[in-house]
């Protein structure tokens, strides 16, 4: 129920691509294959591998926009975009992982710790 996007992770942008798709309501299993999505990857600048980060357009939302270019450096918080009328931002963390949500946990931008690795 927010509509910005914030990078997950402090690093440089390794990969990012805008795909062009179909408007599936959120939730179906192949929005995140079908729906208009971006993708976006961050190595960290810390340690540790890479993080994959999706933005998917749903239903309603039917708009992306977004500010991330490939090189250049984000920042844990700060914002990379935002979803028009909601819609999903899917987290690939690396195996291992040690998370820090429980499932159906409300999580808040900027405050709540995903996991660590």
């Amino acid at each position: 129920n927010v509509h910005t996007n914030r990078y997950p992770v402090s690093g440089k942008i390794s990969y990012y691509k805008y795909h062009p798709g179909k408007y599936l309501v959120a939730w179906h299993p192949k929005s995140s294959t079908e729906n208009e999505r971006t993708t976006i990857v961050v190595a960290p600048s810390i340690k540790g591998e890479s993080i994959l980060f999706r933005q998917i357009a749903g239903a309603v939302a039917r708009r992306i926009c977004y500010y991330t270019k490939e090189g250049q450096v984000a920042e844990t918080g700060q914002e990379f975009g935002f979803i028009k009328f909601g819609s999903r931002v899917d987290v690939f963390l690396p195996l291992g992982t040690k998370l820090d949500v429980k499932i159906d946990q409300d999580v808040k931008a900027k405050l709540t710790k995903l996991g660590s690795f």
